[in-house]
């Protein structure tokens, strides 16, 4: 009952969130003397953090209308190509001048690991300039009805397989985090059997390969727990109204309530900051700290199979790493991988994914041909600064682009410098 509890308590919190926004408003309409003063934007502020605090955060939009192109803003369209049940594929339409090159095809595929793909807005923000981009928006699993069926780490695998043959011969498949390890199991599906629409290049990012290498807090909880203990404790059922009432789910606020948990002291003193900035008349300040929690509290339900089957999968029985792994009954062999250029890329105080973890794809494809390969840590960064904020702009997103335009068949290659100064390249 914990899912309908939860519930129960947005509703009844919902005047109250009701009554603060109108406060706020009030408090601090620019005809009410009193929001010219401290007295009154501190009233103001401590009326717009409860509302905050106690609001559900809906999906937020990609919001990226242009792309800046030699000096031009070039028009961005949002186009669902394809879609399933769980997903759409949105591709990022430039409205390129006759003869631009559109550079190498990218598939991004984002996390299914309680967040929106809207969080990897940065990512797609930074590669648009020099690549035709697409990116998997997975759906929510509480607006899935159960008349659609389930959804586990083998229909994962069979979607990213789908979308490929969909784009065609020559994609460049880049997986954050989570999606490292289908990813790479359907390129080793698809090599093995011989498929053409394989990808040219397939980058991964922070991503969980085999979590016995320097086991983060994440891999403990899950290695020290038997997987009938998150059978037990963390699936619910999603309740009425939602359109898929009764599918037996993985909430994501109990995925917010563990990544927040770990750094708990730091959200808090965010949240003392945004109300001093607040009172402080501080605009660009506060507008920073609505838009990260607009999209770091925006969370989506997983489905429990596919929730339950990933932790089985990669963190309990490091099936991938041990060559163990499965789909549909058949095995997934790595070293079926021989056509497929491998990027892996890893952020040095990375608290999810520990250093290596990422960097061991490069050990089980052996496969690959040495000239085909290629391992970047960057320093200083932890988790969300592989894929996002300025040292990805400055320092991962150029590789990205150059090493998917070097390993593609129809866009002139970029020189990739095999040792990189100012990082850690091998």
């Amino acid at each position: 009952m914990f899912y309908q509890l939860y519930e129960l308590n947005h509703a009844v919190m919902a005047p109250f969130r009701a009554t603060a926004d109108a406060m706020n408003l009030a408090w601090k309409n620019p005809l009410n003397p009193w929001s010219h003063t401290v007295v009154g934007r501190s009233f103001s502020a401590g009326f717009e953090v409860f509302e905050r605090v106690t609001r559900r955060y809906g999906k937020p939009a990609f919001g990226l209308p242009t792309t800046p192109i030699n000096g031009e803003a070039i028009p961005v369209e949002e186009e669902v190509v394809w879609r399933k049940p769980f997903c759409d594929l949105i591709h990022f339409k430039r409205h390129l001048p006759a003869g631009t090159d559109k550079g190498p095809r990218i598939l991004i595929v984002a996390p299914m690991s309680g967040h929106y793909a809207t969080l990897l807005r940065g990512t797609v923000e930074a590669l648009l300039p020099s690549a035709d981009v697409y990116i998997t928006d997975w759906i929510d699993a509480r607006m899935v009805p159960v008349t659609d069926g389930d959804f586990d780490l083998d229909d994962y695998i069979d979607y990213v397989i789908e979308i490929l043959h969909h784009l065609g011969p020559d994609t460049n498949v880049v997986a954050v985090c989570q999606p490292s390890v289908p990813v790479l199991a359907a390129v080793a599906v698809m090599e093995a059997d011989g498929d053409t629409c394989a990808p040219a290049s397939m980058t991964l990012m922070g991503g969980p390969i085999d979590t016995r290498i320097n086991p983060t807090a994440v891999n403990q909880l899950a290695q020290n727990k038997p997987i009938e203990w998150f059978r037990d404790n963390v699936i619910m059922q999603v309740p009425w109204p939602q359109p898929g009432v009764m599918r037996s789910v993985y909430p994501g606020f109990l995925q917010l309530s563990g990544f927040m948990s770990m750094n708990l002291d730091r959200h808090m003193i965010a949240h003392k900051e945004f109300y001093g900035h607040l009172v402080k008349n501080d605009g660009d300040s506060a507008e920073k700290h609505r838009d990260f929690y607009d999209e770091y509290l925006a969370v989506m339900d997983l489905t429990a199979e596919f929730y339950l089957q990933t932790v089985d999968t990669v963190f309990i029985k490091h099936s991938l790493p041990k060559g163990e792994m499965l789909h549909r009954g058949k095995p997934v062999d790595t070293k079926a991988i021989r056509n497929v250029a491998l990027l892996t890329v890893e952020g040095e105080n990375d608290d999810i994914s520990g250093v290596g973890q990422t960097k061991a794809a490069q050990t089980i494809c052996s496969s690959i041909p040495d000239e085909m390969r290629m391992h970047y840590m960057q320093p200083d960064v932890g988790h969300y600064g592989v894929f996002n904020g300025s040292r990805f702009r400055r320092e991962i997103a150029p590789r990205i682009i150059a090493f998917a335009a070097k390993h593609s068949k129809g866009v002139k290659a970029t020189p990739v410098k095999r040792v990189i100064k100012g990082g850690k390249a091998s």
